[in-house]
């Protein structure tokens, strides 16, 4: 038991530190004259993601980097292979890439591999670390003018100080604590209408609940397919009277019957006017038996 519990804390000590024992992979090694790399950044070729990092030494007495990287045991590449330091993007760092060499060389484990940095790659860095130091410098410079603010604010004993804005901060919460104390007296006046109105609410919603239910079972779909039956009788008839077919339809579109309408109004009006000047025509009332010879004469308006 003894064995296996320190058999077991070497493993989980050497797993916590991204190693794992179970896990057979070969570890090469490389050097740069700048580090841009992590433990988090992936080893890649052609791409495709085949190991990670493990150590990242800086040698004082060469001024490099050191790189102890693994691979998968089953990938084979050239000793004489690169290891090319590339950035993956804006905000995700650098990667390191095998560039496979054309031979025969297959690269053991623990083998020293040459090194190359991407074209660019090293004046970014540069820039960067310009442009961080003097960031550095900007931000210090506000957090020196910002603590001499702080110190005139506090050693500032005038009205417009710190006392004054202290006091200022009182009557907030003074009236704060007022406003409180009216909201309280508000509520507590009219507790009994704030009741009413939530019975009411809760009354409402009763309703509506028995409305909604009594929605469920009304046979909706039905009603609808009625409703859509109407209409296309509707529109089966529309269609017909704009076709001139039914009686409808041909009081619409015949135009024999405007023209007949027409002339038997004209008639119409002419016996009438005929009536108004010879009722005696149609109306024969006479006490000699005396009868009217005259034939109809046309007055010259219309009208009379």
């Amino acid at each position: 038991m003894v064995i296996f519990g320190i058999l077991f804390f070497i493993f989980g000590f050497n797993y916590l530190k991204g190693k794992n024992l179970f896990n057979v992979s070969d570890a090469y090694y490389t050097e740069f004259d700048y580090n841009g790399l992590t433990t988090a950044s992936p080893v890649t070729i052609k791409g495709n993601n085949v190991g990670k990092i493990n150590k990242i030494t800086y040698i004082v007495e060469t001024g490099k980097t050191r790189v102890s990287f693994t691979v998968d045991d089953e990938l084979k590449f050239s000793k004489n292979s690169k290891m090319r330091l590339y950035p993956l993007g804006l905000l995700d760092g650098n990667g390191l890439a095998i560039i496979p060499a054309d031979d025969d060389q297959i690269a053991e484990d623990g083998d020293f591999l040459q090194s190359e940095v991407e074209p660019g790659l090293i004046k970014n860095l540069s820039e960067n670390f310009s442009g961080l130091s003097e960031g550095l410098d900007d931000t210090l410079k506000s957090a020196d003018s910002l603590l001499v603010s702080i110190n005139g604010l506090v050693e500032d004993d005038s009205k417009e100080g710190l006392k004054h804005a202290i006091k200022e901060l009182n009557l907030t919460l003074t009236s704060f604590k007022n406003l409180s104390g009216s909201f309280n007296s508000l509520i507590a006046k009219n507790q009994d209408s704030l009741t009413q109105v939530i019975s009411n609410f809760n009354s409402i919603s009763k309703d509506l609940a028995v409305l909604s239910n009594d929605l469920k079972d009304v046979e909706i779909s039905k009603t609808i397919s009625s409703l859509d039956t109407t209409l296309l009788q509707v529109n089966a008839l529309l269609a017909d009277m704009e076709h001139g077919e039914g009686t409808l339809g041909k009081l619409l579109k015949d135009d024999k019957l405007y023209h007949n309408l027409e002339v038997a109004s004209q008639q119409l009006s002419e016996l009438l006017q005929d009536v108004k000047l010879n009722p005696k025509r149609y109306v024969n009332v006479s006490v000699f038996g005396g009868k009217n010879k005259e034939g109809y004469v046309k007055p010259e308006d219309e009208r009379q």
